[in-house]
């Protein structure tokens, strides 16, 4: 999800890889050159010295790397016939400085314009990311594109059916079986409830039923597919205030249920994201409320339906970040900050213990920026930026490749 509230305050003020070690190299006794007894007690005590060495070798350790672990170090042989107690300096490797990962920007020809408060949808089994609507300030997008992440190209689809109008700050979801699905958002002085599928295989939209406990029309909200196959949304702005609600929609009875947890949960917000874990939880970040301009806090509801609060997370608190996800890791991206600065970090959060940790990055990349989607490419272990909007909005394609899944 991705939201601006440029409409309704000023611009200004707007409401992961585990560690690999190399393998270190072991040093060993050369070949003697006789059978005489003194020599095969000397062999003996040479091996033992050789044990204590590859003993050390194994226990030395490495900081954690966001690259693909490096090859071992093959030992060198010691040219000597004649056997020596010190090791061959050659022939032990220590630890790898890990490689850290770093922006490139990429180059995948006419695409769609500059914008903000887009979605950018993967649907996994095709290898097509979709981008739908968003903004580019009085100017609000109903445009659907298909970004190849084989050959990173964009293509512009020229959908039929009863397509949503233009709008930003909405949410988009992949749902296996129904295709891309658009609830929600903004366009102006209006603010949407509706929801839609769009399926490539007719090229078609389709408005579907929103009958039951319906949720009030809004922008800003969050949106994820549950692991009951539900469409699961959280939280929102109108100009009559904020939202701190919870509801699913069925696509079996294509209706809407109210889940609203009885205790107490995330303060109402706007701008913040959701995601659901591995592990069946559904997990809330950061956003705005009324008279803080950027939230930090994090929290999980659990399938017994309760609210819980995680520890202070590292990262500033933010609004209008960019998420994806790959595996059990979550990434996220710049955003704008308490102080209303725009950020630039990247950091992962591990889904299952909440722990967060800073990704170091080489050389330059994205400027800071809100309002952008970044998504994930298992295939070709990377993650993908696309827009948000800074003094302006964008139009690059940034990619962060070689990512180990943690």
């Amino acid at each position: 999800m991705v939201a601006h509230v440029g409409d309704m305050l000023p611009r200004e003020a707007t409401c992961g890889a585990p560690p690999h070690l190399a393998a270190p190299g072991r040093s060993r006794p050369t070949a003697l050159a006789d059978a005489f007894a003194y020599r095969a007690r000397v062999k003996r005590s040479l091996a033992f010295v050789g044990v204590i060495f590859s003993i050390v070798g194994a226990c030395s350790g490495g900081e954690a790397s966001f690259s693909p672990p490096a090859p071992a170090t093959t030992p060198i042989p010691s040219s000597s016939a004649a056997p020596s107690a010190t090791p061959n300096p050659t022939s032990t490797a220590g630890p790898t400085a890990p490689a850290v990962p770093s922006w490139a920007r990429l180059d995948p020809g006419e695409g769609p314009a500059a914008r903000e408060d887009h979605t950018w949808t993967v649907d996994p089994t095709s290898g097509t990311a979709w981008l739908f609507g968003g903004r580019d300030r009085g100017t609000i997008f109903d445009d659907l594109w298909a970004y190849d992440l084989a050959t990173d190209r964009w293509t512009r689809a020229e959908p039929s059916g009863d397509r949503p109008a233009a709008r930003f700050g909405h949410t988009g979801t992949w749902v296996d079986g129904v295709g891309l699905v658009v609830w929600s958002g903004q366009a102006g002085a209006d603010f949407f409830a509706d929801i839609h599928a769009y399926d490539p295989a007719t090229n078609t939209w389709t408005r579907l039923p929103d009958v039951g406990a319906a949720p009030e029309a809004r922008y800003g909200s969050c949106a994820a597919l549950g692991p009951d196959g539900r469409l699961w949304i959280s939280h929102g702005f109108t100009f009559e205030g904020r939202f701190a609600d919870t509801r699913q929609y069925d696509f079996a009875t294509r209706a809407w249920s109210d889940v609203t947890p009885d205790a107490a949960g995330p303060v109402k917000r706007c701008l913040h994201d959701c995601i659901w874990s591995p592990g069946g939880r559904l997990v809330l970040y950061a956003g705005q409320t009324d008279g803080v301009a950027a939230l930090g806090d994090l929290w999980t509801l659990d399938p017994a339906g309760r609210w819980t609060e995680a520890a202070v997370p590292e990262p500033p608190a933010r609004q209008l970040y960019a998420l994806a996800a790959t595996g059990s890791t979550a990434w996220v991206f710049g955003g704008r900050g308490a102080d209303r600065k725009l950020l630039d970090d990247l950091w992962t959060l591990d889904l299952e213990t909440l722990a967060w940790q800073r990704v170091p990055l080489a050389g330059e990349g994205p400027e800071g920026r809100a309002g952008a989607t970044l998504i994930a490419d298992p295939a070709r272990s990377r993650l993908l930026l696309f827009s948000g909007v800074g003094a302006a909005a964008f139009a690059d394609t940034w990619e962060l490749a070689k990512l180990s899944e943690r």
